[in-house]
């Protein structure tokens, strides 16, 4: 019926009238002269357009450049390309988009600091923004109108009230705790660095959002925080070919994505979104936990009303911290480590330097920086040798047109940042794959003019650097000083006894890049060091035990019965297989093979209602016994978290992370009822000791 209705209103009577009069032959060519002359003249606006800015690679109809790009790792090919045209500046068109690639020091500089006015917005971003975190997020908001500039700004202050520069100095005291309990990690398991310096960096991060450390990887907020980073990173990479091309169409993106392609790799929307869910209930579980009052989520909240706060803007808010310090702040120390693996000739400077300002009975802190430039330099190069934000992050757009000698850059255009040609050529940086920390020693004979005082642009440009971007020089540099202090990098040697080598460009393909796992070795310095590195270590837990804490939306899952009432032959869809789960019922105990579900998917975390889709094709004998039951979700997390250890689950809060946000026992009966578009499930939740 609503076929016929849709087609009863469309006017097909004048493409039947068109055919009997002029025949199906002449009115398919009058359609096909007709789009062929409308590309023909959306081609020559194109090559108009490429006339007036940079140059770059003759674009084909409808699809520019997009398939002449590689798909791993693009900076390489824009580096190539500049040096091959000769020139800082390279348009490149995505479909019927362009983007400037920069690929010079002094142009970025010029362009990106220098008329930071001008530069300031993002662009519209399709796959990077609507389909993904957002384009209301922070770090992809388009600031073309008054309105939108002073929401940024707004936006802005509340980042830094969390981790500007003068506010991050502040938390020096829990973030060099964390660095020595790294250090004692790695005493303890140096084969699990990258664990170790993932833990490290997401703890940091916690601390400051949220009041509470994390002290296990296998903490929920790990294993979450990190897949979702790595999923963005992954996903923001320019030669994901297909999914680029919606931004040039993006009707494309409406197609359901089983019937879509294009869309290999993106994922669900509810995936793509599930991040806002998971920040903003560690967000809001912070807020009612007493203590720790100046934690940024009870900022957050504090400040909401005042500046009218959606639940959008805080779990973003809250989001982006991790995505400033968590993931790029590990990936930063990783790359320290090989660097020190692969050019062991940097370390013994480093060494000499540190025996004889610190000595083995203490641990580098903060107050020696002064004392420690080779410490510094080193640091410095371990940014620019390999920086994880490796084009700088998302893309630019000017909010009017602009001229770079000669050359148009048009409002609105994408305009990227190619860190890696930045910080590899040659003129500034000579044998720019060697690690050489004497680049950044004054008066050195390495060292080279480079536009601004750090001598790198591993954080971005102008009003759009990275809000992260203290916090991380500060605990980089103190980490990876402790780690120069206390312990040899060394090779890895195979069954045979041989040293098992490196590959300096084994890294992954993504907007925010790591080194592929290696093997290496790391052991202590002398027996005075392990003994500093232990009683430091030790007494750092003790400091650090104020912040101890687990998600209570996990552990309370413990104590947490649901009772369903469901409409016939309906199933709740189960994701995982064969998983185990206790269920205690009325009176009795109920043992029932499930596939563990995606239960944080059907609760709302502003208010924990409970919509639970159906299936009326899967698992009726369960969901039979479930409408009998009342579940004890808590032997299900317990089933799940055992399951995750095992390695069974991909992740912990694919399962019941977050569903509630206390230790009550809480108690949800929805009522389903019937409605002219769906049936939806009203929740009566009442609370006991």
């Amino acid at each position: 019926m609503a076929v016929e209705q849709f087609f009863e209103a469309l006017p097909l009577h004048y493409l039947q009238h068109g055919i009997s009069k002029f025949g199906f032959g002449n009115v398919a060519l009058a359609v096909f002269a007709t789009s062929l002359l409308c590309i023909l003249a959306d081609y020559a606006w194109m090559l108009y357009m490429r006339s007036k800015m940079p140059p770059g690679p003759f674009p084909y109809p409808i699809v520019g450049n997009t398939f002449q790009l590689p798909d791993n790792k693009p900076w390489l090919y824009f580096e190539e390309l500049s040096k091959k045209l000769n020139t800082p500046l390279i348009t490149y068109w995505i479909g019927r988009n362009p983007t400037v690639w920069i690929n010079d020091a002094w142009a970025a500089n010029e362009l990106l600091e220098k008329r930071a006015g001008i530069y300031c917005s993002r662009p519209r971003m399709l796959v990077f923004a609507e389909l993904g975190s957002g384009q209301n997020n922070l770090v992809n908001l388009i600031t073309t109108t008054p309105a939108q500039r002073e929401r940024f700004r707004m936006l802005r202050k509340l980042t830094h009230q969390g981790v500007g520069i003068q506010q991050v100095k502040k938390y020096r005291s829990f973030q060099n705790d964390e660095s020595k309990v790294v250090a004692l990690d790695l005493l303890r398991t140096p084969e699990k660095y990258v664990e170790h310096f993932e833990r490290y960096a997401t703890s940091v991060v916690s601390i400051i959002g949220f009041g509470r450390r994390v002290a296990s990887s296998e903490d929920p907020i790990i294993t979450e925080v990190i897949a979702l980073m790595h999923r963005a990173a992954d996903l923001n990479v320019p030669g994901k070919k297909f999914p680029m091309l919606m931004e040039t169409f993006p009707m494309l993106a409406r197609v359901p994505t089983e019937y879509a392609p294009w869309k290999h790799g993106m994922g669900s929307k509810k995936k793509s979104h599930r991040g806002h869910d998971f920040f903003y209930s560690l967000a809001s579980e912070a807020n009612e936990n007493p203590g720790h009052e100046d934690c940024y989520a009870k900022m957050l909240f504090r400040e909401r009303e005042k500046y009218g706060l959606k639940n959008q803007e805080i779990s973003s808010l809250a989001g982006n911290l991790f995505g400033a310090g968590s993931d790029t702040s590990s990936s930063t120390l990783i790359t320290a480590v090989l660097a020190m693996r692969a050019f062991p000739e940097a370390l013994h400077a480093a060494w000499e330097e540190l025996d004889r300002v610190v000595g083995p009975d203490r641990s580098p802190s903060f107050e020696d920086d002064a004392n420690l430039p080779y410490i510094r330099a080193f640091v410095k190069e371990v940014f620019r040798w390999r920086s994880v934000a490796i084009i700088g992050g998302q893309p630019h757009a000017p909010v009017q047109d602009d001229y770079y000698k000669g050359y148009l850059i048009p409002q609105s255009t994408w305009v990227q940042g190619n860190v890696w040609a930045i910080h590899h050529n040659e003129r500034e940086f000579p044998e720019p794959d060697r690690f050489n920390p004497n680049r950044f020693l004054k008066d050195h004979p390495d060292s080279r003019p480079f536009p601004g005082e750090r001598g790198y642009m591993t954080f971005g440009w102008g009003r759009r650097v990275c809000s992260g971007q203290a916090l991380a020089e500060q605990g980089t540099w103190l980490t990876v000083a402790r780690l120069i202090w206390g312990f040899k990098i060394e090779p890895a040697l195979d069954r045979n006894g041989k040293p098992i080598p490196v590959d300096i460009f084994d890294y992954t393909n993504g907007l925010n890049m790591r080194p592929n796992v290696f093997k290496v070795s790391i052991k202590p310095r002398s027996e005075r060091i392990r003994q500093t590195i232990e009683r430091e270590g030790e007494q750092a837990l003790a400091d650090l035990q104020p912040y101890e804490g687990e998600t209570k939306s996990h552990r309370g899952l413990q104590a947490v019965y649901c009772h369903f009432q469901l409409f016939q032959n309906a199933s709740i869809n189960f994701t995982f297989s064969a998983l185990s789960a206790t269920f205690q019922g009325r009176g009795q105990t109920l043992d029932i093979k499930l596939g563990g579900s995606q239960l944080y998917k059907y609760v709302d975390p502003t208010d924990g209602r409970f919509d639970c889709p159906t299936n009326h094709r899967r698992n009726k004998q369960n969901i039979e016994m479930l409408r009998r039951a009342e579940v004890n979700l808590g032997a299900l997390g317990e089933a799940v978290d055992q399951s995750c250890r095992s390695k069974t689950a991909k992740s912990q809060y694919d399962v019941v992370a977050y569903l509630l946000r206390s230790d009550r026992t809480v108690k949800r009966t929805p009522l389903w009822e019937k409605s002219d578009k769906k049936k939806k499930a009203a929740v009566s939740e009442t609370s006991t000791e």
